[in-house]
């Protein structure tokens, strides 16, 4: 249940207007009051005798016996309580109950005889609107300060004792959320999101992976959004705001949004914080270019792992955001076939980023140059090496999704945990989706090794897993776990200590899929082809032993993929 405190207003007619009235695109259908200060004010929406001039004069009298100088010019405040989707319809004396609950506990009308005088309108299944005269009885004014969080945490009483869903609690980090008018507008425009979402997204976007102020102006520029520079005498940039180029008001000029009104993190001060000790150039891309930069991603994410369960409480923050922008390059750069999946996970993470805990930035330089490699080395075609190691990264962005989670669960944070989750969701998705060619061809190829092949590496599992060994053995994915054993005794390496060294990176026995987690993980360390068609190429074939020195500091840094584990 979500309430919304709007702006005070001036015309108590004017809004009692706009209640009873057909809505902005005829949306308001029986418009009817269904509780008030008294319980006995004129229904202008069903008591055909009563007009809605009957009832502002019956809500703005306390007003008009003041003095005309100690009127307040203000004096209307409105607010909105809505029902989350999916919730049941709730009769109109549950709303009643519902608006007398929310009216006490904002202190407009607290229950001492002599509060304002309000008024409760429902003209849809999901909301009612309140509207209430900033002026007591008894003449003095009500002590409604910080009513928008008094009546958020009604409301979470309201869910329960209503048993309806329950909406995490809120810290004041969110994004604002688009006004009724602009989802309107947006609705009239045939357009599926408001012109805020759409520019905090392309601006979020544009962010990600940036060096400099001068980069991210250009490629504000280069998404198509019109951009204006609030700068100093000095000529210094002092802020921004941006607009769609379609995006007009009444009089046909673009309406601009600061980058603070898009979401906190989006003012120019804060984007400058993401550049201490940024990376000055990309990273030098082989010929593979979005699977080089993909792998990468990958090291990175596995580090941001560890620091997220062993480091303090700014760098984990400062983790947590610049996952947010490897997020967002990987939705910029993804194959069609993932792309919708990853926009969703890079925009439910985006919630994740931002808590009360201050980033302490520097320490994310790993995942900020991971998200530049990205951008930089281009779109991923979705098929071959690169995607399979799009299908790499994505796993073990799943597996930080679901770390962040942990951590802000840790400290109640509970809106962040929920978006981490909600992110994971959409990352289990685009990895189902990224990973199918892929793994369908090693399993393929692990069906067909040799007999004797096929019961070493079996022996080799059986060791290194004494208590999974038969699951793993059970599983569809198992054949593709033993051409990836397979394929790394070929590329020289010992499968018994690699497979040792994966399973004890990380646990394994909450994995539904352990053998899809260890082909991950194997393929990382020992660097084999993601693609297994890739094998086969001459590159791959000249470049099949790795010397020791290089292959330890891998290893090292291999990470420890679990896309499928149990929530």
């Amino acid at each position: 249940m979500i309430p919304s405190i709007h702006k005070q207003g001036t015309s108590t007619a004017g809004l009692i207007a706009y209640l009873y009235g057909a809505g902005r695109s005829e949306e308001h259908t029986d418009p009817h009051l269904v509780a008030s200060f008294d319980g006995l004010a004129p229904d202008p929406g069903r008591d055909r005798n009563s007009t809605e001039e009957d009832l502002q004069q019956l809500l703005d009298e306390p007003l008009h016996l003041l003095p005309a100088d100690r009127r307040p010019d203000k004096h209307v405040w409105h607010a909105s309580v809505r029902t989350a989707p999916g919730d049941r319809t709730l009769t109109d004396a549950e709303w009643a109950d519902i608006a007398h609950r929310v009216i006490a506990a904002t202190g407009i009308d607290p229950g001492d005889g002599a509060g304002c005088r309000w008024a409760a309108v429902r003209h849809a299944d999901d909301h009612i609107h309140l509207i209430a005269i900033l002026v007591r009885e008894d003449g003095r004014k009500p002590d409604h300060h910080r009513s928008g969080q008094r009546a958020q945490a009604e409301c979470r009483r309201i869910e329960a004792d209503y048993d309806l869903h329950r909406v995490a609690p809120g810290d004041g980090t969110a994004a604002k959320r688009p006004t009724s008018a602009e989802r309107h507008k947006a609705k009239r425009q045939g357009r599926d999101r408001t012109a805020r979402e759409e520019l905090r997204e392309t601006v979020r976007r544009a962010a990600a992976g940036t060096a400099s102020e001068t980069e991210f102006f250009d490629r504000l520029a280069s998404a198509g959004l019109l951009v204006r520079r609030r700068t100093a005498p000095s000529g210094d940039t002092l802020g921004y705001t941006v607009a769609l180029p379609e995006d007009r008001n009444k009089d046909g000029l673009p309406v601009f949004y600061s980058g603070s009104k898009l979401a906190p993190d989006l003012s120019l001060p804060r984007i400058r914080e993401r550049w201490t000790g940024a990376p000055t150039q990309p990273t030098a891309v082989p010929a593979s270019g979005p699977a080089f930069a993909r792998r990468l991603a990958t090291g990175a994410l596995w580090q941001a792992v560890l620091l997220i369960d062993h480091g303090g409480d700014g760098t984990v923050a400062a983790q947590i955001a610049s996952v947010g922008e490897v997020l967002d390059a990987l939705a910029k750069t993804s194959a069609a076939h993932t792309r919708h999946q990853l926009s969703q996970a890079a925009t439910a993470f985006e919630r994740a980023a931002r808590s009360h805990v201050r980033a302490e930035r520097g320490h994310d330089r790993a995942l900020r140059q991971a998200a530049r490699d990205l951008i930089h080395s281009g779109p991923a075609l979705g098929r071959g090496e690169d995607g399979a190691t799009t299908a790499m990264v994505i796993d073990m962005a799943f597996f930080l999704a679901t770390a962040a989670a942990t951590w802000h669960y840790r400290k109640h944070h509970a809106q962040q945990a929920a978006a981490a989750l909600q992110a994971a969701e959409h990352l289990r998705a685009a990895y189902g989706a990224a990973a199918t060619h892929p793994m369908a061809v090693l399993r393929r190829r692990g069906q067909h090794l040799a007999l004797r092949v096929q019961q070493r590496q079996a022996d080799l599992v059986r060791q290194a897993l004494p208590e999974l060994a038969e699951q793993v053995l059970s599983e569809p994915g198992w054949p593709a776990l033993a051409a990836t054993l397979d394929d790394a005794r070929n590329a020289g390496h010992d499968p018994a200590a690699l497979l040792a060294d994966a399973t004890r990176r990380r646990e394994l026995d909450t994995a539904t899929s352990i053998s899809d987690v260890l082909v991950w993980r194997l393929r990382r360390s020992a660097r084999l082809p993601a693609a297994p068609d890739a094998l086969h190429t001459p590159a791959a074939r000249g470049s099949r032993r790795t010397p020791p020195a290089a292959r330890a500091a891998q290893q090292a840094a291999a990470p420890a993929t679990d896309s499928t584990r149990r929530r």
